[in-house]
């Protein structure tokens, strides 16, 4: 087994070569054992996306959970927030099959082992040591095929008002996992809805299933022009990521999205703390203060958020890369649906179009994320040696995930992705200017130990 199929959220690898059925079956034989051994747990609910590898290496990883005497809840095809739910609804840990919002080639698991949130850093560490010992358990464990789909439409509206205002939206499903879901969770008369990528394919043959990357974006915001709509709304491979594209085709930053729905709940909830991951904007930092919140920079990753949001009861939190968390309204939720429900809900109350709406955000110049080749076993020490290079310099500097250097007039990260051998790389700054100096600066030295 190739060991760096265990990342900092997850398993991951590409099908077959890295993940496959054989791995799969070690895996839910390690993962029941595991279960059983460590948290005197004897069931769990499995259940996995739309890749064209997911029915049989889900087929391996529940024989192999059942074969360790852990007994399984299959709720079939689902996204991965309707994973989530199913682990509080049935009060038991669940694992998911799923490569999120990576290519098609990809697969994987994501797990918990003590409730909804995913096993994260050093859980998933100690996991991998116990599956690569194989000491695991032998039983019967018996498989219960469920739905949670009624369920978890309940959950979804149950804290949703839509207001007088009747909105125009595109979906764009990208052939992923909500594409099997979503016409049922916006068939109400307040929307007009239009529908794009809509048809089940894990293969993903119109683009890849990321919204965070703009070229991906580009078939949403042409549908959003021609159907003359008020936004259009895209989702990743496994539905827990979302992106947005304004009334002029254009896309809305994410951090926007953040500004618009903590201006929306700010005087609701007693607890005025916001989090937003290292890779975002100033503009969050500046807006949330602005309103007489308390925005809290956290590291990246959808688990570390989660936990993060749900532990210290902080009512929303999102990353750069669309996931985006609510915990208020008694619901604790991390599902792009909810998202876009509750993002609806905004825009239905106000008759401002979105280009209107972002005008009083503070603008700076940034570049997307950039993602920089290199090797899973060299990432996390390229880091470290730049990070040694700069600390003499009495740089203002955030460690928490990878190195985010803070001027008066920008700031650039530099760190190590947890999802794939890539070191990502971005900077803004408050002028076109002090942008390209920061990135030509950095992108040198990042390519001095690139090598």
């Amino acid at each position: 087994m190739n060991i760096e199929i265990f990342r900092a959220y997850d398993i991951r690898g590409i099908y077959p070569s890295e993940i496959n059925e054989e791995v799969a079956y070690k895996i839910g034989k390690g993962y029941g054992s595991y279960l059983q051994e460590k948290y005197n747990q004897t069931k769990c609910v499995v259940s996995h996306d739309n890749r064209l590898s997911s029915d049989s290496l889900t087929e391996s990883l529940i024989k192999g959970i059942t074969e360790s005497g852990c007994s399984v809840i299959d709720l079939g095809l689902t996204t991965t927030p309707m994973n989530y739910f199913a682990r509080n609804y049935y009060n038991i840990p669940g694992i998911m099959v799923t490569a999120s919002h990576n290519p098609k080639d990809d697969n994987g698991f994501k797990f918990s082992f003590d409730g909804m949130i995913n096993a994260r850093g050093e859980m998933i560490d100690e996991f991998k040591n116990y599956v690569l010992e194989g000491n695991f358990k032998s039983g019967m464990g018996t498989i219960e095929k469920a739905s949670i789909k009624e369920a978890y439409f309940e959950y979804l509206y149950n804290t949703i008002n839509i207001g007088p205002i009747k909105r125009k939206v595109v979906f764009d499903p990208g052939n992923g996992v909500v594409s099997t879901i979503i016409k049922d969770v916006f068939n109400f008369e307040e929307i007009e809805a239009i529908y794009i990528n809509d048809i089940s394919d894990g293969s993903f043959p119109n683009h890849h299933p990321d919204p965070s990357v703009k070229e991906n974006m580009q078939m949403l915001s042409k549908a959003v022009i021609e159907n003359n709509a008020d936004f259009g709304i895209a989702y990743d491979g496994d539905g827990d990521r979302l992106g947005l594209v304004m009334e002029s085709g254009e896309i809305l930053p994410i951090e926007y999205f953040m500004n618009i729905v903590i201006k929306s709940m700010i005087d609701k909830v007693d607890k005025k703390e916001f989090l937003y991951d290292i890779k975002c904007s100033k503009t969050v930092e500046d807006y949330t203060k602005t309103l007489g919140g308390n925005p809290i920079c956290y590291r990246t990753g959808a688990s570390y958020t989660q936990f993060k949001v749900h532990e210290d009861s902080i009512p929303f939190g999102c990353e750069y890369s669309g996931h985006a968390y609510f915990n208020d309204r008694d619901i604790d939720c991390c599902s792009a649906l909810y998202a876009s429900l509750r993002f609806i809900e905004i825009m239905s109350q106000t008759d401002f179009k979105l280009s209107e709406m972002i005008k009083e955000f503070t603008h700076y110049f940034a570049t997307d994320e950039i993602k920089i080749k290199t090797k899973d076993e060299t990432k996390f020490d390229i880091i470290e040696s730049i990070k040694k290079e700069i600390e003499p310099q009495g740089l203002r500097i955030n460690d928490i995930d990878g190195i985010r250097i803070t001027f008066e007039d920008g700031w650039v990260l530099i760190r190590a992705s947890n999802t794939g051998p890539n070191i990502t790389f971005r900077v803004e700054a408050t002028s076109e200017e002090k942008l390209k100096e920061y990135q030509e600066k950095y992108l040198e030295l990042i390519n001095k130990y690139n090598n």
